[in-house]
């Protein structure tokens, strides 16, 4: 994890199905990057938060 690295859980869809998993980034826009990076492009992104 990088200095300043928060959790943040990331609501999808995939294939119709609804799921969540963690991503540890600086901002939400990296999360949502090495979010699309481990699942593909075809994975819709429903939201990004920050975990308390």
């Amino acid at each position: 994890m990088k200095c300043g690295a928060k959790q943040y859980h990331i609501e999808f869809e995939i294939r119709g199905e609804r799921k969540i998993t963690s991503v540890a980034a600086r901002t939400p826009a990296e999360a949502r990057k090495k979010f699309r990076v481990e699942y593909g492009e075809k994975s819709q992104i429903i939201s990004v938060r920050v975990v308390v």
